[in-house]
């Protein structure tokens, strides 16, 4: 991240954003909307049905780098990571796609799924109709809608979109007047993100205290900050199905192993 004025001044979410949205256009000049049409499309997989299927439902998070955490590992091949985390027991995927925070490429998603029968979600920042054509022909089952990202006319027409293409979305918030805004426009699969995007600090009481406010038939996913089997039973508790887990476990030489002993396996 360039350490400018500007830069200080802006928050990290701010950042990503201006970045993707400059992405945006060269990736609609390098791959009309109407090439992306052409293109066919993956039969899904069903990343919500995959966590409805599973108790405790993860889903094993494949990326290289974060804005919090830097550089995670080195050795990175997206097929071994995504073979080892089935096999130790995950739900679904998600991959990071972002490069510029992340690390993370649209190929990257496209390696994991080739190598696994699990549902992917495709970790990045949607802003517009286009993001989720890109997604859809890559292969992936499931998008990330940030509230924080979007207003909320955006937000319904992604929701809409995404159903339209066969994808379920995640839709992710850190605070209650996110949630309400989620639960407003029908979104019934929420993510709740522990990590303040202000300061990047994680804490899971986020996710215990937005717990109460979630409405009955809503599929809760915990996101960040999960480490041990004991987070885990204290998020299930009050009501947490899924539990997206990325960074404790790719800090891992062998993420596999990590992700077993995390549920219990290793």
């Amino acid at each position: 991240m360039s350490d400018t004025p500007l830069a200080k001044e802006l928050s990290v979410l701010d950042q990503i954003l201006a970045r993707k949205r400059a992405e945006l256009i060269a990736d609609k000049t390098l791959h009309p909307e109407a090439e992306l049409l052409q293109r066919k499309q993956p039969k899904r997989r069903g990343f919500r049905r995959a966590l409805e299927a599973k108790a405790p439902a993860i889903i094993a998070e494949v990326k290289r780098a974060s804005p919090s955490e830097g550089q995670i590992r080195d050795s990175f091949d997206p097929m071994l990571i995504a073979r080892q985390y089935e096999e130790a027991g995950a739900a679904c995927l998600s991959v990071l796609t972002d490069k510029q925070f992340f690390g993370g490429t649209i190929d990257d998603l496209v390696s994991a799924r080739a190598a696994v029968s699990l549902p992917v979600l495709r970790k990045d920042f949607t802003l517009e109709g286009y993001h989720l054509l890109q997604a859809a022909v890559h292969g992936a089952d499931c998008v990330l809608l940030i509230v924080a990202a979007l207003g909320d006319t955006q937000l319904a027409d992604l929701l809409h979109q995404a159903a339209e293409l066969g994808l379920d979305a995640l839709v992710e918030v850190h605070d209650e007047g996110e949630l309400d805004r989620a639960v407003a426009v029908g979104a019934e699969l929420i993510g709740v993100n522990n990590r303040n995007l202000k300061t990047l600090e994680v804490s899971l009481d986020t996710s215990v205290k937005l717990a109460k406010r979630l409405p009955a038939g809503t599929l809760a996913v915990s996101e960040s900050g999960i480490r041990t089997a004991d987070d885990i039973a204290r998020l299930r508790d009050v009501g947490y199905r899924g539990f997206l887990v990325g960074t404790s476990l790719m800090k891992q030489d062998e993420p596999g192993k990590a992700l077993a002993k995390l549920l219990g396996r290793g």
